[in-house]
């Protein structure tokens, strides 16, 4: 992507808000990059250098500022314009897919070969994949040591690093100094024992009580609960069983209260939750392509900020599908709820009205379904998915291409095509 020089060095100068997270400013006298909002004095512009992602500046050599953390700015510049391929690849780095897998299997995954998806991704955001793995996991453990008192070891682990020596290595090589150095907030600050909280940041506006209203017409009853201001939920990641509470604090940030057995989970769980909420919409983006028509602009200022709210889980979406997709018939939620009491795996410290896991594949693979009074069509679709993705390795995620996803859907039992379009679509979720 090619950035205006002196249209990007005005922005900086106006410390303009609304292009945090779409340019960052490399200060070649210090070696440090920031955000538009930086409160530092200005350099020079004979000085700087700018980039569209906080990989592409640490991938120039410059390191993050200290003072206004480009961890934690809204994250979706590294999205625009990139092929079909590089944006389902930025999506699995984010989930922390890098940090187990060589290149090779990285790149099988997606379908390519290694030196073809490093060529594309150069051609298209400017740097190799390894670069946006090393700059989230950087990013990530630098959220968690300034904003947790989570021991080093487990910092480490949790933002995706093999050992804590790859850790110390990487903090000293970037910052000059050993990670404990950054830690910021007072040990045993605030946070209630055995509770992670973790701050994400958007692109305002957002409409949050359109939100929670979605949200709460369609929650699964002893999965999901909505507050006035909160979304709460039961979440099991890859065996790593917990609960969220998320929040607004304010026009650019939600509060995430997580309690998670395994942390090596979270990068999975800050994706999953970044999708829940659609927190990559790029209101500038949705203005320029939306504004020009009179119906939707006349919409779009009166509520501006609406957001399509996401899925947590792609086999929780499909039962939600086949049970009518939006569940505001109380039929639905009815049956909804009973599918999840009768294979759900109870939640401990169920008092929050949060009393079960929504059931996974492998609980419903050998499970009785004719307790549940659903349709026999119904019954058929879930047995029908359930058996093709346990025997092999289903193309059904958030980072498969639409295409493939719809035909494989469409081929199962108790699955038309309208059915296999509504979950791939919103499976997909590119903001690109």
């Amino acid at each position: 992507m090619t950035l205006d020089h002196d249209a990007c060095y005005r922005i900086f100068l106006a410390r303009d808000r609304r292009f945090d997270g779409r340019v960052f400013v490399g200060v070649r006298t210090t070696g440090i990059y920031c955000r538009p909002i930086c409160p530092a004095p200005p350099p020079r512009q004979c000085n700087v250098s700018f980039y569209a992602s906080a990989a592409l500046a640490q991938e120039a050599g410059f390191r993050p500022c200290l003072r206004c953390r480009p961890e934690v700015s809204p994250d979706f510049a590294a999205w625009r314009g990139s092929s079909s391929t590089v944006v389902r690849a930025l999506r699995l780095i984010q989930g922390g897919a890098l940090d187990q897998m060589t290149a090779e299997d990285f790149a099988s995954r997606l379908g390519v070969g290694a030196r073809q998806l490093r060529r594309l991704f150069v051609e298209h955001v400017g740097a190799p994949p390894r670069a946006f793995a090393q700059s989230r996991r950087v990013h990530l453990a630098k959220q968690l040591i300034q904003e947790t008192d989570l021991p080093m070891i487990e910092v480490a682990y949790a933002s995706g690093y093999g050992s804590v020596r790859r850790f110390n290595e990487a903090f000293q090589l970037m910052f000059g100094r050993p990670p404990a150095a950054l830690r910021r907030r007072p040990i045993g600050a605030a946070t209630p024992a055995g509770i992670l909280s973790l701050q994400l940041s958007f692109a305002p506006p957002f409409d949050w009580p359109s939100m929670m209203d979605r949200l709460a017409r369609r929650a699964i009853a002893g999965v999901e609960y909505i507050e006035p201001n909160a979304y709460r939920r039961t979440i099991d990641v890859d065996g790593a069983k917990g609960a969220i509470h998320v929040a607004r604090v304010d026009d650019g940030r939600l509060r995430v209260d997580l309690r998670v057995g395994k942390l090596d989970a979270l990068p999975q769980i800050i994706t999953r939750i970044r999708a829940l909420f659609d927190l990559a919409a790029d209101p500038l983006v949705l203005a320029e392509q939306l504004g020009g028509d009179a119906a939707l602009s006349s919409l779009m200022t009166a509520r501006p900020g609406l957001r399509v709210p996401g899925c947590w889980d792609t086999f929780e979406l499909i039962v939600r599908t086949i049970f009518g997709d939006r569940l505001t018939r109380p039929s639905s939620s009815a049956l909804m709820r009973e599918f999840v009491r009768a294979f759900g795996e109870p939640a401990p410290n169920s008092g929050d009205g949060l009393t079960h896991f929504f059931p996974s594949p492998e609980r419903i693979r050998d499970a009785d379904l004719s307790i549940v009074a659903m349709t026999a069509r119904q019954s058929d679709a879930i047995a029908s998915y359930v058996e093709a993705a346990l025997a092999q390795a289903t193309p059904v995620t958030a980072f498969a291409p639409i295409e493939q996803t719809i035909d494989w859907l469409s081929a199962l039992v108790g699955f038309d095509r309208e059915m296999a379009v509504t979950i791939a679509t919103r499976l997909a979720r590119s903001p690109s």
